[in-house]
């Protein structure tokens, strides 16, 4: 019956599926007590509930359902349906992350590198952003580019963290594409490239990064470009 719910989910049927999860969410399925939750998250096929959704997705994660997990800690880290408790919600990112969530692996990087709700590790952090990498998560590319620009937790290596940026860079990532045009700007892990690099700075400027919008803004000022 699980399928038919999917089913159902998929062709946008949400009061069916809704229906079916519940049934199988009774019954203790974790794949459907997950999905129940997140229905009533989304407000699909019910009003939208948060509380609900925490209890649902609680019962799951007891199931060590990956994406529940997940759930629970973006939940905990805002403080919605479950108090705020950026501990637990390292905690709960990190088992998802264990079980191949690239999103979970890619927010315990970040908790990591940043010492939220553990202790400060960048090469613990370097390791999970490469996982969520390995997986596709191209906002990890960049950050595990920093610590390979940076020298935090790994060794420095400038050919690494261009090659990371300008994957990200290439995936629209603004972020990237500014780290990227300062690689080309000092000539770090490439040939120097004036042209690039403000092409670049472009680029995330467009995509809303605030320090190269600030560039592009003075380098207008001065005259010396034309946006």
């Amino acid at each position: 019956m699980i399928q038919l719910a999917h089913n159902a989910y998929n062709q946008a049927d949400y009061e069916k599926a809704f229906s079916l999860y519940g049934e199988l969410a009774l019954e203790g399925n974790a794949a459907a007590q997950a999905s129940l939750g997140y229905m009533y998250q989304n407000g699909q096929g019910t009003p939208e509930d948060i509380v609900k959704a925490a209890h649902w997705y609680t019962l799951a994660a007891e199931q060590e359902h990956p994406l529940a997990m997940y759930n629970i800690a973006v939940l905990m880290m805002h403080g919605k349906g479950l108090s705020h408790d950026i501990f637990k919600a390292h905690e709960y990112f990190m088992r998802a992350a264990i079980k191949e969530v690239p999103q979970a692996q890619y927010e315990t990087a970040m908790m990591l590198e940043k010492g939220l709700g553990c202790i400060q590790n960048f090469s613990e952090a370097a390791f999970w952003y490469e996982e969520a990498a390995k997986r596709g998560n191209m906002e990890a590319f960049n950050n595990l580019g920093v610590l390979y620009k940076e020298g935090h937790g790994i060794p420095m290596d400038y050919n690494k963290a261009f090659y990371l940026f300008k994957k990200a860079a290439e995936a629209n990532i603004s972020t990237a594409q500014y780290n990227l045009g300062q690689m080309y700007d000092q000539g770090h892990g490439c040939e120097a490239d004036q042209e690039k690099a403000l092409e670049l700075c472009r680029k995330a400027a467009y995509g809303g990064h605030e320090k190269a919008k600030n560039i592009i803004a003075k380098l207008q000022s001065e005259g010396k470009i034309v946006f």
